[in-house]
């Protein structure tokens, strides 16, 4: 293999915060509409009385509803005070600027100023907001509030149970409608065995780089790192791609939209973690640096950023909360994994005595031929 210099190690500490300083932004506005996991499970349990055109779910793990309404007619969703809040019809979704809830519900904590303006008794001044048919937004009446659980819960913690029954008042025209649902507290899970597993995972993978890269032990680790990686990638990917679904996209196009918009980082991530595995697969010269770099990009941006889904019951996905912590171990094990092999490598190569032309000229005296 040929040597590399000791200055690689620099390139791949920049490379590493260049990439922090690009995804920090991205991935704290994002944290901010949704979270990382929770243990209260929201669901909706009907809209009555029963609108034939009218959907609603609860999306970002319980942080947002959303309506969707092919009725052919605005409904109104009310607010906090009584005011008109949201209107969603045939020509697109309309926010009340009078309405308190307008600027209450543009962050999950809801603890924004209100402007002047913001006044329920007043009529409304309606903007729109988007052109479509549905309308998603934050809503505490379907979340609990406080910090600490409530009194039932801290009671008896390790058992599921209802928190609350909720209500979210709309008007069709006159006519007063619900959209109804629950609230359970779903006990976390044992974060234990997770960071034991993606533990033993890294140390593994790491050994591996310890073997000797011209040997047929180092090649077949060198192969094995690069297929661990993939997976990892593989898993980052069905982390991201889950997280637009479980935020209320629906079909291939909004998916992809999602993820070119608000997920592009940690989707390229995880296709960096397939080239990078790939590249070690087919032992090109610059394996090393690329399973160190595309590793520790992955275990950073990924896995760091859904260390919530290990300790969460509810999860940001829309799939079991099993499955989400196997993903995130997955990510952690593979990509801090990667980095020790590729970092171990890189060093050794650099270490390594480059032969003179003394010592050439010896083999060739010996018989054998110089490499």
């Amino acid at each position: 293999m040929t040597p590399v210099p000791p200055r690689r190690f620099g390139l791949v500490v920049a490379a590493a915060l260049v990439a922090v300083l690009g995804t920090a932004t991205p991935a704290a506005a994002h944290g901010g509409e949704a979270p990382d996991g929770t243990d209260y499970r929201a669901g909706v349990t009907g809209v009555t009385p029963a609108r034939p055109g009218l959907t609603v779910r609860v999306v970002d793990a319980g942080a947002r509803l959303e309506l969707v309404n092919r009725t052919g007619r605005p409904v109104e969703v009310v607010g906090y005070s009584g005011e008109p809040y949201l209107r969603v019809g045939p020509d697109g979704v309309f926010e009340n600027t009078r309405s308190p809830a307008t600027y209450l519900n543009r962050t999950l904590s809801g603890d924004a100023t209100l402007p002047a303006k913001a006044d329920p008794a007043a009529a409304p001044d309606w903007r729109r907001i988007d052109d479509g048919t549905a309308a998603r937004w934050h809503d505490r009446r379907i979340r609990w509030q406080e910090p600490d659980p409530p009194a039932q819960v801290r009671a008896a913690p390790a058992r599921e149970q209802r928190v609350l029954d909720w209500a979210v008042p709309l008007r069709d025209g006159t006519e007063p409608v619900e959209i109804r649902g629950t609230l359970d507290w779903v006990p976390p899970p044992d974060p234990y065995p997770w960071w034991v597993a993606a533990t033993l995972g890294f140390l593994a993978l790491g050994a591996a780089g310890l073997l000797a890269a011209g040997t047929a032990a180092g090649v077949r680790a060198l192969a094995g790192v690069g297929a661990a990686l993939a997976v990892g990638g593989v898993a980052a990917i069905g982390l991201t791609v889950g997280r637009e679904l479980d935020a209320g996209a629906s079909g291939v196009g909004a998916v992809l939209a999602g993820l070119l918009t608000g997920q592009v980082w940690a989707l390229l991530t995880g296709l960096g973690a397939l080239a990078a595995g790939g590249y070690a697969l087919a032992r090109r010269p610059a394996a090393d640096f690329a399973l160190a770099l595309a590793g520790a990009c992955l275990a950073l941006f990924v896995g760091v950023t859904n260390l919530g889904v290990l300790d969460r019951s509810v999860p940001p996905a829309p799939w079991s909360g099993g499955l989400a912590r196997l993903l995130v171990t997955l990510v952690l094990a593979a990509g801090a994994g990667a980095t020790a092999a590729g970092v171990l490598r890189l060093r050794a190569a650099a270490t390594r005595p480059t032969p003179t032309t003394s010592d050439v000229d010896h083999g060739v005296a010996l018989g054998n031929k110089p490499s």
